[in-house]
């Protein structure tokens, strides 16, 4: 007879394994990152008093200074720097910058007969926004009254035409009300 041959079987401890080790550890690992940040801002952070080496501290009384001595200098505020002014516009600059606002102002005005009430008030919103781009470009001295008068009266007929848009009542006069601003405003910018 030959020897039998051993078999292998697997079998679990009864010893639990140690997590004590694991987490002191853990608790180590912890403490140091602590350490570390305190250190870090307590004396290493950027902006931080550092300790001057050529100061020292004495125990002699200092003097108080007197009502007639002088008052300490105070250093002066710095100049205030503001941004330079763009320059003025040329006026052929400005007339390209603004034609496609006066022309899509035309546009959607003609749109606007052929338009529901809620598609209308929405050319009419998009028109309300072409009009504060309008406000917002930078117009030359030479037309600046002129174009604010006009312009001023556009956004006045736009808010009337919105009105009347919005409520279902007749926006015929609003609209050729709005259409004559854009037409003062297309002379006075020269198109």
């Amino acid at each position: 007879m030959t020897d039998p041959q051993p078999e292998y079987v697997w079998a679990y401890s009864d010893e639990k394994p140690r997590r004590g080790r694991v987490w002191l550890i853990v608790g180590l690992a912890v403490v140091a990152v602590l350490i570390a940040t305190v250190a870090f801002w307590l004396f290493l952070r950027p902006g931080a008093p550092s300790a001057d080496p050529t100061t020292t501290t004495s125990a002699t009384p200092t003097a108080i200074p007197s009502a007639s001595s002088t008052p300490p200098m105070t250093p002066e505020p710095a100049p205030v720097e503001t941004p330079p002014t763009p320059p003025e516009p040329d006026l052929s600059g400005f007339r390209e910058q603004v034609r496609p606002w006066l022309d899509d102002a035309l546009t959607g005005l003609s749109f606007l007969t052929d338009s529901g009430p809620e598609e209308a008030a929405s050319i009419v919103d998009s028109l309300r926004g072409d009009a504060q781009r309008l406000a917002d470009a930078q117009v030359p001295a030479s037309i600046g009254t002129d174009w604010q008068d006009h312009l001023t009266a556009y956004s006045q007929h736009l808010e009337v035409l919105r009105t009347a848009v919005s409520s279902g009542a007749d926006s015929a006069d609003a609209m050729v009300s709005a259409r004559a601003s854009v037409e003062a405003l297309r002379a006075v910018a020269g198109l």
